[in-house]
């Protein structure tokens, strides 16, 4: 064999690598999620959404809830049993209000259990999904946030408020039109939160809460621990399956950055292995 097909030899497996990892990763997957799925006797389905990178120009995207999720979830929600309980495990940014609350709703119609697992964040339309389940599964550090409507970038609630307390001399016509816009959003928002929490807790505590997520009470990448979940009244549990974190190493993030800042050995350590 010659240097030229050496040369083509290492291109052709160069460009398969990527391709062959990809479908190595996703055996791997299925794999995991069918082992959880016999154990718990559930459908798992999850809505994992990673930081992506254009091919070519190399520079980043996240990748947010869309309408093609809330069909994909609405699907497999449809394909599976009324008894047969849904675990849903959620790591998103959040995304489409439209498309969160098709999920949420769909989730809350279920009649089997449905628990959602958080293993690190779920904000915004995460949390409005998260609203839904039966059960509210999160690591010790795990985060939910608000669910306030964003226009364009802004907090809804916070153009509000400059129309409140400017006169409407001093205001322009387009931040009139947002701030109308922002009110009904706050409005939808809030009462798809208070419906979604119904049954959950009793009607005054569940539009209270309701109103203390989508009015604007924090700024919207607020992070809600576990601790402060419950104590809001959520049905939130700390029993973090490890199945599931394993789960989530199958899902890494696709920027590897030049000189990351963290790094460390992926084994677990314990006081027997360093006594060993």
């Amino acid at each position: 064999m010659g240097l030229t097909d050496l040369l083509w030899l290492f291109f052709i497996v160069s460009a398969l690598q990527p391709v062959l990892q990809r479908r190595y990763l996703d055996a791997m997957r299925m794999r995991k999620i069918a082992q959880i799925e016999r154990a718990r006797a559930s459908r798992v389905i999850l809505l994992v959404h990673r930081q992506e990178t254009m091919s070519l120009l190399g520079f980043p995207l996240m990748r947010y809830i869309d309408v093609n999720d809330s069909e994909e979830v609405l699907r497999a929600i449809q394909m599976t049993d009324d008894d047969v309980p849904l675990d849903i495990v959620l790591h998103t940014p959040g995304g489409l209000v439209l498309a969160a609350t098709q999920i949420a709703r769909a989730i809350q119609g279920h009649k089997g259990k449905v628990t959602v697992f958080v293993p690190h964040y779920a904000m915004s339309g995460g949390t409005l999904i998260a609203l839904a389940a039966d059960e509210i599964v999160m690591c010790r550090h795990s985060v939910l946030g608000p669910i306030d409507p964003q226009l364009g970038g802004m907090p809804a609630a916070s153009i509000l408020r400059v129309v409140e307390e400017k006169p409407v001399a001093e205001i322009d016509d387009q931040t009139l039109v947002l701030a109308d816009i922002g009110r009904k959003a706050i409005a939808q928002v809030e009462a798809a939160a208070t419906r979604l929490l119904a049954g959950k807790m009793d009607e005054a505590a569940a539009a209270s809460l309701a109103a203390r997520l989508a009015t604007g009470t924090w700024t919207h990448d607020y992070p809600i621990p576990a601790e402060e979940a419950r104590d809001m009244g959520l049905p939130v549990s700390l029993e973090m399956p490890d199945e599931v974190l394993e789960l989530m190493t199958l899902y890494p993030q696709p920027v590897r950055r030049q000189g990351g800042g963290v790094e460390y050995l992926p084994t677990p350590r314990n006081r027997e292995a360093r006594r060993g």
